[in-house]
């Protein structure tokens, strides 16, 4: 049997979760969607994340700030982990959202320009640069 990676459409920068709740919490949404204030479960529940977030806004804006992450999308090409090799510097990756590795990135590499990585959300790596990285993920 062949096994294919499914790889994500182009600006799909979304992750799946899964949540256990409780029945009573669950047949409370049903009713909602059957109601018509939400098209479905998903809608709901994205709704009370986004209004959570919204109610903490300032606290992750000063956390981000105080504790230096890039907030949103970060990519790092070869090209830039090559340019900070020549210059003899090291990187140290601090995401909040999405960092993603180039594909085209070796481990050799990433381990030559990477000194720690803490992403709060998702790293997009090949898996062999993730486990060169393993030990400087955090």
């Amino acid at each position: 049997m062949a096994v294919h990676e499914l790889r994500r459409k182009p600006g799909d920068t979304s992750e799946k979760i899964t949540i256990n709740l409780g029945v009573v919490d669950l047949g409370q949404i049903d009713l909602l969607v059957q109601e018509g204030f939400y098209s479905n479960r998903t809608d709901l529940i994205r709704t009370a994340i986004r209004n959570q977030l919204a109610t903490h806004a300032e606290v992750v804006k000063e956390t981000v700030a105080r504790k230096t992450f890039v907030l949103g999308m970060q990519h790092y090409s070869r090209s830039d982990l090559e340019a900070l090799q020549a210059a003899g510097e090291k990187l140290q990756i601090q995401v909040l959202g999405l960092a993603s590795i180039a594909e085209d990135v070796s481990p050799q590499l990433a381990l030559a320009t990477i000194d720690s990585v803490v992403v709060l959300g998702a790293l997009h790596a090949s898996a062999a640069v993730k486990s060169a990285l393993a030990d400087r993920i955090h």
